[in-house]
């Protein structure tokens, strides 16, 4: 199966979209982006690919009728087992790490101690593994460090005080071999991973001999067929540093202005919030961008701004636009940038301003600064579509709904719950494009 394929590298996160010969969506992936570039790209292509094998596996069970109407649950469930052996040799990846970083560490006499409180938290990590991925269990983080970091810290905390070690000694090893696992790619281990799940997840849901044969026959035969990478087409804020030829490069605004158009073919005007930087985007009917303005130089009006006020507000990001919802009155955040924001955050706190509505105001302001880019890129034009990370957030919604109604009358606002993925399904559009309609062979590989 020839795919195609787009990567987006943010200033936060990297995300890949696979897309098949038709066009059709076969896979997303999403990593943090980090020091190592070329890894990124590299992880979170090997996502999408996986997604788009699970999305293979969906197509050829449904056609088989083997299951019966339990097909959603079944997929899901041979994803989280899939999901739970991959995390299980990370970990154990990551506890070699660690005890290689114990072996030139400096604690002295208290060196086998630390190996021994080690192995007590990777005992306990292996053991809650499983939890996470029980049916209904909510992660905050789909990402390796996150989840891992998260048990680690909290189991690390309880037995290092039990074995009457210091606790930043368990901390000082985790923090030096996490970006060591981190910066791997695990791509040669997805089939076992895959046959292995499969196998645990007949466990969860026992099935006859002819049903389980009915079953393994699509999925193994998806296993053995070759997803060729086809093309390659990179972009976003670190596309620079993608290991990819310049032909196999695109600007951010015009992946962002087709990867919108593809979403939405009637979108002719475009926002998109991420977390380095703003841009509004006008675009023709065919996708093409026609003229843009974006804020690249400060963190005002992005998400980075969010993060800043999470951190001194000493919440998860996640939590801003939820509390931001129960404000009960309008405040105006006067300042744009996001460092007197800060301070305009505590002078509101110690003069009483409820937390909910403080927030409800910095939203708003994001917005507006978002609304005076728009305006310099020739304003709102119907059909308006906005992506990016920022679109997930509820507040930031609400307040670009209530501005958009007031300064340019009832607009069709599109808004897909996979936006983030916009840059980078333009860039596999790109890249569909480059051998389809432009005939190139030409490939790129991470």
């Amino acid at each position: 199966m020839r795919c195609f394929i787009g990567i987006d590298l943010g200033s936060t996160t990297t995300k890949a979209v696979v897309i098949d010969e038709n066009r059709n969506i076969l896979g997303r992936g999403i990593t943090n982006s980090r020091s190592n570039y070329d890894t990124a790209a590299a992880v979170a292509k090997t996502e999408a690919l996986l997604a788009g094998r699970f999305h293979l596996f969906r197509q050829a069970l449904a056609s088989t009728r083997a299951l019966n109407g339990a097909l959603d649950e079944f997929v899901a469930q041979l994803e989280r087992d899939f999901r739970a052996e991959q995390y299980l040799e990370q970990l154990g990846d990551l506890e070699e790490t660690c005890r290689r970083s114990l072996e030139t560490a400096k604690f002295g006499d208290l060196t086998a101690a630390v190996g021994a409180a080690l192995g007590e938290v990777f005992k306990r990590l292996m053991a809650e593994a499983p939890q996470l991925f029980a049916p209904g269990a909510k992660r905050k983080s789909d990402f390796f460090r996150d989840i891992a970091g998260s048990q680690y810290l909290a189991a690390g905390e309880s037995i290092a005080k039990d074995a009457g070690i210091r606790y930043d000694f368990l901390l000082n090893l985790f923090d030096r071999s996490i970006i060591e696992v981190e910066n791997r790619v695990y791509a040669d281990s997805i089939r076992k991973h895959l046959l292995d799940a499969l196998e645990r997840t007949f466990t969860a849901l026992p099935a006859t001999r002819a049903k389980r044969a009915a079953i393994e026959a699509p999925i193994k035969g998806i296993l053995d067929m070759e997803m060729e990478e086809t093309y390659i087409v990179g972009t976003g804020y670190g596309r620079a540093r993608l290991p990819f030829s310049k032909e196999h490069i695109r600007s951010e605004i015009l992946c962002h202005g087709l990867g919108a158009h593809v979403m939405y073919p009637g979108t002719a005007t475009v926002l998109d919030i991420g977390g380095q930087d703003t841009k509004a985007i006008q675009v023709d009917p065919h996708g093409i961008v026609e003229s843009f303005q974006m804020n690249d130089r400060c963190a005002a009006g992005c998400g980075r701004y969010l993060g800043y006020i999470a951190d001194e507000m000493n919440m998860g990001l996640h939590e801003l636009g939820p509390l931001a919802m129960k404000s009960t009155k309008t405040i105006r955040i006067n300042s744009t940038c996001t460092v007197f924001a800060g301070a305009e955050l505590r002078d509101r706190l110690s003069l009483g301003d409820k937390r909910e509505d403080i927030m409800a105001g910095l939203h708003r302001a994001i917005i507006l600064r978002a609304m005076s880019i728009l305006a310099r890129s020739g304003g709102i034009r119907n059909e308006f579509t906005f992506t990016g990370g920022v679109a997930k957030n509820e507040a930031a919604v609400k307040s670009l709904m209530e501005l958009v109604r007031e300064n340019y009358g009832d607009v069709t606002l599109n808004i897909n719950p996979d936006s983030i993925y916009t840059g980078a399904l333009g860039g596999a559009t790109f890249a569909w494009r480059a051998v389809v309609e432009e005939g190139k062979t030409a490939e790129a590989r991470t």
